[in-house]
C-alpha cells in the first residue's frame, strides 16, 4: 500500500502525518510530497527519516493513495494526473466538493457510495463535517426543513500565517499580517473571499455542502461564518427546524449514537463543548441543548471540533481506510 502525502509540509499535512501514525494506517510505502521550494527536504515518520519529493515524481510513483492538502489550484492541476496513473485521490481542497462527478465523503454517513471508480473523491470543508455529522442522525429521525448556522473559527484554518499573528499580537510584536485586521480582542465576520450576493465563500460552502453529503436538496443552510481568535477548533451555534417534533432525550440519544459524536450536555456542571477540550481529539461535541422556545418544532445546539483533526485530516484518512478494507484501492 503506497501512500503520496500531497501538501506534506503544510499546517494540515503535519497533522495528517501523526493521524496515520496513530491509527496505524496499513501503508507499506510512504511518499511525501510538496512544492517545489520543500523539495529535499527531510522530514520524520515514525522515526524513519524520509525525503520530501515533487509533484510529478509522485506521479511517476503511482501510489495507491494520494491525499491531497496543498490547496485547490494544485489540486485542479494535480489529481486528475495521478488518477490518470490509477491513483485513487483524497482532497482536502474545495476544488471538487461541488462537482456533480465526485463523490463528497464523511465516512459516517456516506462512504458506502464509493466504488472503485472512485478517482476523485472529496472531502468537505471543515466547518461542514462537524455540522453533517450532527445533522445526520436527526434528519433522519425528524426531516429538517432549514438550517441557521454561525460558526466561531479557530486561525489555524486560515493556516499558520494566522496562527503567527495571534501569537504576535499575545507577545505585543509587529509582524505579518494574514487578516486585514487584528483578530486578537477581536471577532472578524470574515471567512474566504466575499462574493456576489454579499456572503463568504466558507458561508456558501456551509450551505451547499451538507445538501450534497446528505443527498437531500429539500433542506435549506444559511450561514454567518465568522473567525475568533483561538488557535484550534471549530465552535457553531446551530438552529435547526424540522417537520416532525422531537423529545430533547431522544435527541441527546440519537447523537450520542451517531459514531464519532460525543455528547457534552449538562448545565448544572457546566458540561458543554469548547475548543480547548476538542483540540487534538477526532470526536464532533455536541451541547447546549434546547428547544428554540420562539418557533415550533425547532432545535438549539452547539457543536465543537477540532477543525484540522475530523474537521481535514482524520475525514481524510478515515475515507482513505474505508477504501483499503473495502477493497477499493
Amino acid at each position: 500500500m503506497k501512500v503520496a502525502v500531497i501538501g506534506a509540509t503544510g499546517m494540515v499535512g503535519d497533522v495528517m502525518l501523526k493521524v496515520l501514525a496513530e491509527r496505524n494506517f496499513p501503508l507499506t510505502e510512504l511518499l511525501l510530497v510538496a512544492s517545489e521550494r520543500s523539495v529535499g527536504k527531510k522530514m520524520t515518520f515514525k522515526g524513519n527519516e524520509y525525503t520530501v519529493i515533487g509533484l510529478a515524481d509522485a506521479v511517476a510513483a503511482r501510489p495507491n493513495i494520494a491525499i491531497f492538502s496543498a490547496g485547490g489550484d494544485t489540486s485542479l492541476e494535480w489529481a486528475p494526473k495521478f488518477a490518470e496513473v490509477g491513483t485513487t485521490v483524497v482532497d482536502n481542497s474545495s476544488a471538487w466538493r461541488m462537482d456533480p462527478t465526485k463523490k463528497l465523503v464523511v465516512p459516517e454517513i456516506n462512504a458506502h457510495e464509493l466504488t472503485a471508480e472512485d478517482k476523485i473523491i472529496a472531502n468537505p470543508n471543515c466547518s461542514t463535517i462537524q455540522l453533517v455529522m450532527a445533522l445526520h442522525p436527526l434528519h433522519k429521525k425528524y426531516k429538517m426543513k432549514r438550517v441557521v448556522v454561525s460558526t466561531y473559527q479557530s486561525v489555524s484554518g486560515t493556516g499558520v500565517k494566522a496562527v503567527k499573528q495571534l501569537e504576535n499580537e499575545i507577545a505585543g510584536v509587529q509582524g505579518e499580517m494574514a487578516y486585514p485586521y487584528p483578530i486578537g480582542r477581536n471577532a472578524l465576520p470574515h471567512c474566504d473571499v466575499f462574493l456576489e450576493n454579499g456572503y463568504t465563500k466558507e458561508e456558501m460552502k456551509l450551505a451547499r455542502e451538507p445538501q450534497k453529503i446528505l443527498d437531500d436538496r429539500t433542506f435549506s443552510v444559511s450561514a454567518t461564518a465568522v473567525r475568533i481568535p483561538t488557535a484550534g477548533g471549530h465552535s457553531e451555534s446551530v438552529n435547526v427546524e424540522f417537520e416532525n417534533d422531537f423529545e430533547l432525550n431522544e435527541v441527546r440519544q440519537l447523537l450520542n449514537e451517531m459514531p464519532g459524536v460525543t455528547v457534552q450536555d449538562n448545565p448544572d456542571t457546566n458540561t458543554y463543548p469548547m475548543p480547548i477540550y476538542a483540540h487534538d481529539k477526532d470526536e464532533v461535541f455536541v451541547g447546549r441543548l434546547r428547544r428554540d422556545e420562539t418557533q415550533r418544532n425547532t432545535l438549539n445546539m452547539w457543536i465543537v471540533a477540532d477543525n484540522l483533526r475530523k474537521g481535514a485530516a482524520t475525514n481524510a484518512v478515515q475515507i482513505s481506510e474505508y477504501l483499503v478494507e473495502k477493497g477499493l484501492v
